[in-house]
């Protein structure tokens, strides 16, 4: 694990150098050439200390010894001038081997401020050079901010969806290890800690190296049983089994460093366009392991002609080419964009046909969050064993819906975690393929099927020339137990095909863009109506009450509305009619947003850049159809339960505590009565609990999570504090998100930490006093007219609070106390109705809870 002072040598040295080098993919870069060049040092001096000699900085190149360069007698501009001419000609040293004459190639200083270089250096003097996995450790905290080189279509792949794909795999001390795209080598480096944890002699607990993030414990992988200790010449010749390959010089420095620190004294990583080079077209590996850059440049890839699939687009050739270089033997996972799964362009459908044919097993769908906040790209793994693939006839597909982190920017981990699930689910299967048997049947579906997952026939793939990896297309054959017929979506609706353009409408208009439908709720949010209709652009559609409105294009899918006005709607969305006397809208538009429709939705979409449903699959979708008065009878049963959960949320939404101000009481300014209670800090113990804004929820109070700093990836300057405080956050629209805590721990440097003076005021009513509309008002004006959002300290403290005596304080707060626990029950209302909503469209799809968990 990553020490806290490691890492808050990181974390400086990276905030020294932000004024001059604002990119972090050059912090990075600075960082590593700054710490090879003082592990050098090091060796030498350790050599002399064994009574050797030194070899890095001898002869002309002693003057750049690191000793020298730290003199506190060298003046500022000296030592600019003596680090930059060190590290540019370092790579002319012929005391250096090959590995730090790639890392220093073409290495130059960017700024030429001395103070900055002075601060920067006294940062990197602290570290001192161990072949450690602490060490290893640390280099990879650093290389986690570079998280995105968009513009090549290359994200940073996630620790833990990395550690998946390697204990699925279960790369053996015996095998070669390739990763073709290798980028910082996260997957070659994990792969050998694996191998290493899987060759210690004991027990996963007992081997002294960490845990993997992707589950609590390794695969249970017949592959994977622990091995005896690997002797020194087993290391010596497991290190050479690993290789990566980088069309980018600055991708290959950082991958030799990586390599290096975490034990590789000859790593082989090379400089190398995987697509258009032949050079070593001939060299085969056993594992590969990758997450490919996805994007092509204009006018497409020019590869030379010994792939088997022709094409000009990266994600395609990048597949081939690892299908093609994998031993016969040979097994891989790798990370692909949608369009490998379901593009209808002949080259895709040309590898899909030759991956299903030749080596692939399964596919692992992943949530379309996995790599934010860098990008929202759904991608999925493949799955390939070349030896499984020809003896078995089916497909195994998997759907991670939750990867212990939250799918919005931050990626905060939470509790949902499908990895270790699937990841038991997928080895089960390998290991029934491999015995000559599938537990969940061979071919006709028949058996029980994973919970996460589906097997289907490769003839079933195969049978339209599609070739579509999407598993949600082959799951017709779910059981119902419906009441009711299922009918295509065609038979009962149709498409609204009438459009216009808004400039030849008189307004007010009602214009309903994907950005107005919220989604899985269906309310309509924002502004919209517009009383100039030729402000909008382009054909719209034309739509009327009760018709429903379907948002095609993913990522906005489960947006639907039912009309209840008529107006116009962006082209994205579908306008759904009903055909007199077949159904009942109100009913379908929950229909709509239900998993099981969304499921299907999802199996459906076609398109790379932007996945959408076309209207004729949408159409041939099977819904339930229960008689008209049945469906009346319906849509007024789960009314009633909205009309409910909308009367609770109105409480939760309306109500705010209310103190009584007596004009007796004295006004004190807050910074009299509280001052900060806590101490901005770099140096975390990440075992201690984490309070950031997402911690609380707003105009309660409520605290929702106590999560530890390491689980929430604390990274940069946080207050440290111990005892009760009042966490306040600072910054709009956060402000009214403020909760009462009492031990140690940390919280965001976006919040206050206050301790209240305990003889003057209660802590508990001043988190009341704060909550309220009142207080809130008061400070209104400052972040206002602020350019940053945000109240001060300053500001904070001027405001002033009445302040009652404290047996009044404790009365106001008993009763507000009282009044919060009835309107909180108001929330297990909403729960339990809408627990309701979902029961009665289970009830109409005709799913029990054993078919749900198949989804």
């Amino acid at each position: 694990m990553l020490d806290t002072d490691t890492k808050r040598r990181i974390d400086t040295a990276r905030d020294i150098l932000v004024g001059k080098v604002p990119d972090p993919k050059s912090q990075v870069e600075q960082i590593t050439i700054a710490l090879i060049y003082k592990f050098m040092d090091d060796m030498d001096a350790e050599s002399e200390e064994f009574g050797g000699k030194r070899k890095f900085f001898t002869g002309k190149f002693a003057r750049y010894g690191w000793a020298k360069l730290m003199d506190r007698s060298l003046g500022g501009h000296e030592m600019l001038g003596l680090y930059g001419e060190g590290i540019s000609k370092m790579p002319e040293n012929p005391g250096i081997p090959p590995l730090f004459r790639d890392i220093f190639k073409n290495a130059y200083l960017p700024y030429r401020d001395p103070e900055t270089l002075r601060a920067f250096l006294k940062i990197i003097d602290e570290f001192s050079y161990d072949h450690s996995e602490r060490l290893g450790d640390a280099f990879e905290y650093l290389l986690s901010v570079l998280g995105s080189q968009g513009d090549a279509g290359q994200f940073r792949t996630p620790r833990h969806i990395i550690d998946f794909m390697v204990e699925v795999i279960a790369p053996q001390k015996h095998e070669t290890i390739l990763d073709p795209a290798c980028g910082t080598a996260g997957f070659l480096i994990s792969a050998y800690k694996h191998i290493l944890k899987m060759n210690c002699g004991f027990s996963i607990d007992d081997c002294g190296l960490e845990k993997s993030e992707s589950g609590n414990s390794p695969i249970q992988n017949p592959q994977s049983k622990i091995g005896n200790p690997l002797t020194p010449d087993e290391k010596g010749r497991l290190a050479k089994n690993f290789k990566g390959y980088d069309i980018s010089p600055d991708m290959v420095r950082l991958s030799l460093v990586n390599l290096y620190l975490h034990g590789f004294t000859d790593p082989h990583i090379y400089e190398y366009d995987t697509l258009t080079s032949e050079e070593r077209w001939n060299e085969f590996a056993d594992v590969i392991l990758a997450n490919p850059p996805f994007m092509s440049p204009k006018g497409g890839i020019k590869p030379h002609k010994r792939f088997s699939i022709q094409a000009k687009r990266s994600e395609v050739l990048f597949v081939d080419y690892m299908v093609e270089h994998l031993t016969p033997n040979g097994r891989a996972a790798i990370i692909v964009p949608e369009g490998i799964i379901f593009q209808s362009q002949t080259a895709y459908k040309d590898l899909r046909k030759m991956l299903v044919e030749d080596s692939l097993v399964a596919v692992v769908s992943l949530p379309a969050g996995c790599f934010n906040p860098y990008s929202g790209v759904k991608t999925s793994i493949l799955i390939l064993d070349k030896s499984l693939a020809k003896q078995s006839d089916t497909l195994a597909f998997f759907k991670v819906e939750n990867d212990g982190f939250g799918l919005g920017a931050q990626r905060r981990a939470i509790e949902k975690n499908d990895l270790p699930q699937v990841k038991a689910e997928l080895a089960a299967y390998l290991l029934a393929l491999r015995s000559g048997s599938s537990p969940f049947g061979r071919g006709g579906g028949e058996g029980n099927q994973p919970a996460h997952g589906l097997i289907v026939p490769k003839e079933k793939i195969a049978a339209n020339g599609d070739y579509n990896l999407s598993g949600e297309r082959y799951r017709e054959g779910t059981v119902s137990v419906s009441s009711w017929p299922f009918v295509p979506l065609g038979e009962v609706f149709r498409r609204g095909d009438q459009s216009v353009l808004p400039e030849s409408l008189k307004g007010p208009v009602a214009y309903i863009g994907l950005e107005n439908i919220t989604q899985n709720t269906g309310e309509i949010e924002g502004n919209v109506v517009t009383e100039n209709p030729a402000d909008i652009k382009s054909l719209k559609n034309i739509f009327k009450p009760r018709d429903i409105l379907y948002g095609k294009l993913r990522p906005n899918l489960n947006k639907v509305w039912l009309a209840d006005r008529k107006g116009i709607c962006s082209t994205d969305i579908f306008v759904i009619e009903a055909i007199e006397g077949t159904t009942a809208p109100a009913l379908y538009a929950y229909i709509f947003r239900s998993a099981r429709f969304n499921d299907a939705v999802m199996g459906q979409l076609k398109g790379a850049q932007l996945p959408r449903i076309g209207w004729s699959s949408f159409a041939e979708l099977q819904i339930p159809l229960p008689p008209l008065e049945v469906q009346k009878e319906i849509v007024a049963e789960i009314e009633g339960y909205q009309e409910v959960i909308n009367g609770a949320r109105a409480v939760l939404d309306h109500y705010r505590p209310h103190i009584p101000i007596h004009p007796d009481w004295p006004l004190v300014k807050l910074g009299d009565i509280c001052s900060i209670g806590g101490a901005i800090t770099t140096d975390v113990d990440f075992s201690l609990p984490y309070f950031g804004a997402d911690s609380i929820e707003s105009n309660t109070g409520k605290l929702l999570k106590t999560e530890t700093a390491e689980r929430q990836r604390v990274n940069g300057p946080v207050y440290g504090f111990t005892g009760q405080r009042l966490l306040y956050s600072k910054i709009r629209p956060y402000l009214n998100k403020l909760t009462v805590v009492d031990l140690q721990g940390y919280c965001s440097s976006d919040m206050y930490p206050l301790l209240p003076e305990t003889a003057k005021v209660l802590i508990t009513y001043l988190a009341t006093f704060m909550l309220s509309d009142k207080f809130n008002d008061s400070i209104r004006g400052f972040y206002e007219r602020a350019s940053i959002p945000k109240i001060n300290r300053s500001q904070l403290f001027e405001t002033e609070i009445p302040l009652p005596p404290l047996a009044t304080q404790r009365e106001l707060v008993e009763e507000i106390e009282s009044e919060q626990a009835l309107v909180a029950a108001n929330r297990e209302l909403i729960t339990r109705f809408e627990q309701k909503i979902q029961a009665t469209l289970v009830r109409i799809w005709g799913e029990d809870d054993d078919i749900k968990g198949r989804r």
